[in-house]
């Protein structure tokens, strides 16, 4: 039986009934029986009847409603919402449990970065774990859905490669590392530390990204792997991996050496965009191939060397680079200067002064350790004396370089760009230092790393990666609701200090946007979403239902900006 709504028109009026009626099949034909005329029936007892027989099961206004659980809902369902918009299933790989646990620890190390232990738990209490089917995942089905993703890096990468690379183009690529706790991890290596923490065994990491900083693929090195031996491995891949031609590597000054744009010319088929080290710079000054006189009227001249064939070389002047420079060397002067006065102080003191040419040395040595300008003084030490001065020629010649860098390009492989373009591109490694923040400390926590075996730690790295991809696709489409800037200015300048447009300043001070709402950073919207939660509830009479909280002006517009206008529950992908 159902509820037919019947119109019919006379003379200019409309009139309406509800009939209930039997369908039944007669002779092929399908019939309908009239049972009774229910238009008498206020509104409200109609549709209750409609969910009768629809099979709902009515609950009466008097009786109790208890919320038996309470999931947030609207973080996870945003990210993962995301996922699917960018296709990130089906890059991982084929449809199984273990692509489907390795998406949930993509979206989870997004939303709430934890040990994997930490991860397993959390995710119960949110929608995650349900509608993603992954409910009963223990840390031992967590280390084998590492495992099988491992296996996919290769063709997860060339995905992501194909998608966000073309011959022709540019690829950014930088190292960092993270420190590991404990001793076991055969990768733990100490070396040159960016976290500060030089006691600390560390794993370095090389990410490659496309031109707008988007994140394409990850490797992992051991703890004291040079710069450019990790470059040279980030080369091959692009070569050899994606199959890409006439590409220029963008790397910065410690990491495209001169040794390594050899060892590129061997690889083949790809260019090379980077900057001098100071010595070059100073050489270029020494032989007059780089003069002050070329920043009188502009900031940035291209120059020639015969000591760079095929190259091209762009000399750069930063004046607000160069007073930083010049304050930071003053004080470090000054501060040297101090100090070396009490050593001073101490050999020539009457009671107990310091004495023996080695005890003296020991003393200078730790004070110039500290603040790194020793090769700016003159020092004389003797059993009973001690004795220093600037060195003012040398830190005269030094000054006259502040703020000069100069980048250094493939000429065959650059030839389209101009001089401005050149330097842009590549100042464009800012977007490789800003996944580095986002990776580490921002948002996505991957530092320590607690792994101890070699496979477990690249599957740690490369779910942190892909959690990236997701995170700059967030960050891009919420510019709106947070602090980032929608439209940056286009630069007219390279070498001058970017600058934010005027509605990010707005956003900036005044905390709110233009509708008076307030501006969230990336963190404090998940949080937002968080409160978005999927609610059972549960009768007096045992009917069960499940029900969204209702949305917030804010968080319907956060997810109509990833092209989600209602988040009812995790889509399948």
């Amino acid at each position: 039986m159902h509820i037919a709504k019947v119109v019919r028109k006379y003379k200019d009026r409309e009139y309406v009934s509800f009939l209930l009626r039997r369908s039944f099949r007669e002779g092929g034909r399908v019939q309908h029986e009239t049972l009774a005329n229910l238009s008498a029936l206020p509104p409200a007892g109609i549709e209750a009847l409609r969910a009768v027989l629809a099979g709902e099961a009515l609950v009466g206004t008097g009786e109790a409603v208890q919320v038996e659980r309470s999931l947030p809902h609207g973080h996870v369902a945003a990210v993962w919402a995301m996922a699917r918009e960018l296709g990130l299933a089906k890059v991982l790989g084929p449809a199984c449990p273990e692509r489907d646990l390795a998406l949930a620890l993509v979206v989870a190390r997004a939303v709430r970065p934890a040990s994997k232990l930490a991860t397993t738990r959390w995710w119960q209490t949110t929608t995650l774990a349900e509608d993603s089917g992954i409910k009963e995942a223990t840390t031992d089905d967590v280390y084998s859905a590492m495992g099988w993703l491992l296996a996919r890096q290769g063709d997860i990468e060339a995905a992501l490669a194909r998608r966000h690379l073309a011959p022709g183009g540019r690829v950014l690529y930088d190292l960092s590392s993270s420190w590991v706790e404990g001793h076991c991890c055969p990768l733990a290596a100490r070396g040159c530390s960016r976290d500060g923490k030089a006691a600390k065994a560390q794993v370095e990491y090389g990410l490659t990204c496309d031109p707008e900083g988007r994140p394409v693929a990850v490797e992992v090195f051991a703890g004291n792997t040079a710069d450019p031996k990790a470059f040279i491995s980030a080369a091959q891949a692009v070569r050899e991996r994606f199959g890409l031609d006439d590409v220029v590597m963008v790397g910065d000054r410690g990491m495209i050496t001169t040794a390594r744009i050899e060892a590129l010319k061997a690889v083949g088929g790809l260019g090379w965009l980077t900057s001098l080290r100071a010595p070059s710079i100073a050489a270029l000054a020494a032989s007059g191939a780089l003069q002050m006189s070329l920043f009188d009227e502009v900031d940035f001249a291209e120059i020639t060397h015969p000591g760079y064939p095929g190259e091209r070389l762009v000399a750069c002047r930063n004046s607000a680079l160069a007073a930083e420079r010049a304050r930071k060397r003053s004080e470090l002067l000054a501060a040297t200067e101090a100090d070396l006065g009490e050593v001073k102080a101490a050999v020539e003191r009457e009671r107990q002064p310091l004495r023996g040419k080695d005890k003296i040395a020991l003393r200078v040595g730790s004070v110039l350790n500290k603040h790194k300008v020793a090769k700016h003084f003159d020092l004389e030490i003797a059993d009973d004396s001690f004795s220093f001065s600037r060195k003012e020629d040398q830190i005269s010649a030094e000054a006259a370089l502040d703020g000069i860098y100069v980048v250094r390009a493939s000429a065959p492989h650059t030839s389209g760009l101009s001089a401005v373009e050149l330097v842009g591109a590549y100042k464009d490694l800012k977007f490789n230092e800003a996944g580095f923040r986002s990776l580490k400390t921002i948002d996505l926590d991957m530092r320590p790393i607690y792994h101890y075996s070699e496979a477990r730690v690249r599957a740690h790295v490369l779910i942190c990666m892909l959690a990236l991809y997701l995170v700059w696709h967030l960050r891009r489409a919420w510019a709106p609701l947070c602090f980032t800037d929608e439209v940056p200015l286009e630069r007219t300048d390279p070498v001058a200090p970017a600058l934010r447009s005027p509605e990010a300043l707005s956003k900036v001070s005044r905390k709110r946007r233009l509708d008076g709402q307030p501006v969230h950073s990336f963190a404090t919207l998940l949080d937002e979403l968080a409160s978005l939660t999927r609610n059972t509830l549960v009768f007096a009479g045992g009917a069960r239902t499940t029900q969204l909280a209702a949305l917030s002006p804010l968080q319907r517009r956060a997810f109509e900006l990833i092209g989600v206008p209602v988040p009812i529950e995790l889509e399948a992908m």
